[in-house]
């Protein structure tokens, strides 16, 4: 067979409220071979457990504010009124060089965003059970008072309301292990869509000849 045309990768973009517990889920999707994630930027304090580069780059205002004027963000925006967060441009350009599926882990704004700049981009919503599920795996974590655990469910609410507006599929964690296949069944199955694979079958249906 003579060499197929290579499609251009997925853009994955996961979302979710806060305590819906995406970035589990995207780490399963990242187990896949042939992703890459997408490390978004952030001026907001580093916590403890969390490693610069891994989740999240961490920079001052003024970086930020300097790398929104050179261009380098796919989308970024002020979240809660307080810190920046943004999706440098440059994890798109060698997820593209590498033939890598690109995976972004995005509040729904940064979601709405991406898929005005790239149509085919698919999105994932990841739904927690319930509401009450919801406010004990924040009061679990032990991180926020409760003026703040009330913001975040406030937040949940209008963004699942708004999951179906920009959300191609949508995972419920309720199981973590079940969710996690289910999202990377997603991702299998949009790299054996016909659409993707319409090279192949051309490559295939050649070989017939006539």
């Amino acid at each position: 067979m003579s060499e197929i045309k290579r499609v251009e990768p997925l853009v994955l973009i996961f979302s979710g409220p806060s305590g819906s517990g995406k970035s589990t889920l995207v780490q399963k999707v990242l187990e896949l071979p042939g992703t890459m994630p997408s490390v978004s930027c952030t001026t907001r304090p580093r916590r403890a457990t969390e490693a610069t580069g891994k989740c999240y780059d961490f920079v001052t205002s003024e970086q930020f504010d300097a790398m929104v004027a050179r261009g380098e963000f796919l989308e970024f925006a002020r979240v809660f009124g307080k810190h920046s967060y943004g999706t440098p441009k440059k994890w798109l350009e060698q997820s593209r060089s590498k033939g890598l599926d690109l995976v972004l882990e995005i509040d729904v704004q940064g979601a709405a965003l991406v898929k005005e700049k790239l149509p085919e981009s698919v999105a994932i919503f990841i739904l927690p059970p319930s509401r009450q599920e919801l406010e004990r795996r924040l009061r679990s974590r032990g991180m926020d008072a409760d003026e703040e655990i009330s913001r975040r469910l406030a937040k949940a609410k209008g963004e699942i309301e708004l999951a179906e507006k920009f959300y191609d599929f949508c995972v419920v964690n309720d199981e973590v292990e079940r969710a996690g296949r289910e999202a990377q069944a997603i991702v299998v199955a949009l790299r054996c869509s016909s659409l993707r694979r319409r090279e192949v079958v051309k490559q295939v249906l050649g070989s017939f000849g006539g």
